[in-house]
């Protein structure tokens, strides 16, 4: 299903890659997190695969990252 807010949605997505890699946690590290498979990791940071919202949620958690620190960095003019 494709978003009908596709800059956004690919905003949070790069946020969201971002706050992982400020947290130094790799996609492996971060699948066994949130207890998925590494592929799934990558397919969402390349976007092969899109998030929900429960998903999106459990992983900026399992980052440490704040939601709305998230959606104001991709709020953020480019």
């Amino acid at each position: 299903m494709a978003s009908t807010q596709p800059d956004l949605y690919k905003a949070l997505l790069q946020a969201l890659i971002q706050a992982r890699k400020d947290a130094g946690i790799t996609q492996v590290e971060l699948a066994a997190r949130i207890g998925r498979r590494q592929t799934f990791v990558s397919k969402y940071e390349t976007e092969e695969r899109r998030l929900d919202v429960a998903e999106y949620i459990a992983i900026a958690r399992a980052v440490g990252a704040e939601l709305s620190a998230i959606i104001q960095r991709a709020e953020e003019p480019h």
